[in-house]
């Protein structure tokens, strides 16, 4: 039987859209999208490269604790642009189904 708890990056995002507008000095959330997105992006990139490096060490708790980095950061960063889950999900689902060699080479050149 499904659980009808949320889902963890769902419970993230609801927590993450909470901080929107609160205090930077009460809370990380708040402080790094009163930062900007150009912060909240280069956070993203570090993460994105700390998963990178504990995966090329071979060290798989290093990739789950990293990659919990790198969730919320982006999950910051769609905070920080405006974006809503529900929309990468979307995007997501229209790409299920579809090999991943032609959905890049259907994408626009530029």
């Amino acid at each position: 039987m499904a659980s009808m708890q949320p889902h963890a990056l769902d419970q993230l995002w609801a927590t993450v859209s909470s901080r929107k507008g609160a205090d930077p000095a009460s809370s990380w959330t708040a402080k790094l999208l009163s930062k900007g997105v150009n912060k909240c992006a280069q956070k993203v990139g570090e993460e994105a490269t700390e998963v990178v490096i504990e995966a090329a060490s071979g060290n798989a708790a290093g990739v789950v604790s990293e990659s919990a980095d790198l969730l919320y950061h982006l999950e910051v960063l769609w905070a920080a642009t405006g974006v809503e889950p529900e929309q990468v999900y979307a995007e997501l689902r229209r790409r299920e189904g579809t090999s991943g060699i032609a959905e890049k080479a259907a994408r626009p050149k530029g």
